[in-house]
């Protein structure tokens, strides 16, 4: 969709600081993040919102992937030293969707930290572009940890 920022990040329009990305899903560091290492899983197909995902079999695959993105990034988060992960997914204006792309917000927590009772987006800003580099890098390495992890334990 020409109007969706998701999809102009997708297609290298926007600038972004990708930490997973294969296929089908895409995951990348929030620009407004509620916490350091906040990233969001978005598919790599446009639909509006998880009600808009076709039930057929042609787009199990996407599904599929969605789910293990998410599941990866939540695992990663833990791997690259937070002490929990909340992961967010928001349906529609209503219920604080902000970009009309489905997109799963998985959002990395420290020890002692205090969820906040309503998600606030902006919340923790990075104070460059080195300190955004340096976070993106840690869950891409976690990333790559628990993916080698889980092909020896796959394998075994």
């Amino acid at each position: 969709m020409s109007d969706c920022v998701f999809c102009k990040i997708l297609a290298r329009e926007i600038p972004s600081t990708t930490v997973f990305e294969n296929g089908a899903v895409a995951a990348f560091l929030d620009v407004n993040p509620m916490e350091k290492g906040h990233v969001l899983v978005v598919p790599k197909r446009h639909w509006p919102t998880l009600a808009d995902v076709p039930a057929g079999a042609a787009e199990r695959e996407v599904r599929d992937a969605l789910a293990d993105a998410v599941r990866l990034l939540a695992k990663a988060a833990l791997r690259a030293g937070w002490a929990g992960a909340n992961v967010l997914q928001c349906n529609g204006e209503a219920a604080g969707q902000t970009v009309g792309h489905l997109h799963f917000h998985v959002i990395p927590r420290p020890a002692g930290g205090a969820v906040p009772p309503a998600f606030e987006s902006g919340a923790a800003r990075y104070a460059d572009d080195a300190e955004r580099a340096a976070v993106a890098e840690k869950l891409r390495a976690a990333v790559a940890a628990v993916l080698a992890e889980e092909a020896a334990a796959a394998a075994r």
